[in-house]
């Protein structure tokens, strides 16, 4: 999996998150990941498909976390991840998307992006839509966990 592909969307988390959020993600170590199953709350996932490559990519969120973003951006305080919550995840996930793929296209990548959907509780699956390798990138922050996995068929 190449950097190049990645960089893009883990920037944009970043900016988003605190631009939006008014959330400071600090990275953690990249690991690849051999399973479906979720290590936060709720997940908003999106597929990408291009010329050069296909992929998806999945932002999870731990509760805490997702809670304390949607009453900064929102400036409501909410208790249990609800409807309105997952519509964030969904919009989030979209500006990540948005941003990426902004940064790639300026590298000559061009791609579509699909609907993202949201799924969320404990122990929730994220099924990415092609075969190829799974990175997982933590992220951590004051109020709890984020992370991104993504997967490309090359």
């Amino acid at each position: 999996m190449k950097a190049e592909y990645i960089n893009p969307f883990l920037t944009s988390l970043i900016d988003v998150l605190k631009t939006m959020g008014q959330v400071e993600l600090s990275p953690g170590k990249p690991q690849r990941k051999d399973n479906s199953k979720a290590c936060g709350d709720v997940s908003g996932v999106i597929g990408m498909v291009g010329p050069q490559v296909k992929g998806s990519l999945a932002i999870t969120f731990e509760k805490s976390l997702v809670l304390k973003t949607f009453s900064n951006m929102l400036g409501e305080e909410v208790s249990e991840i609800d409807d309105q919550v997952t519509d964030m995840v969904g919009e989030i996930t979209n500006m990540v998307c948005g941003g990426a793929k902004r940064l790639l296209g300026e590298q000559g990548y061009d791609f579509d992006l699909a609907t993202p959907t949201v799924v969320s509780g404990d122990g929730h699956s994220i099924h990415h839509k092609v075969d190829g390798a799974k990175l997982l990138m933590p992220f951590e922050a004051e109020s709890g966990k984020a992370y991104i996995e993504i997967c490309f068929d090359k």
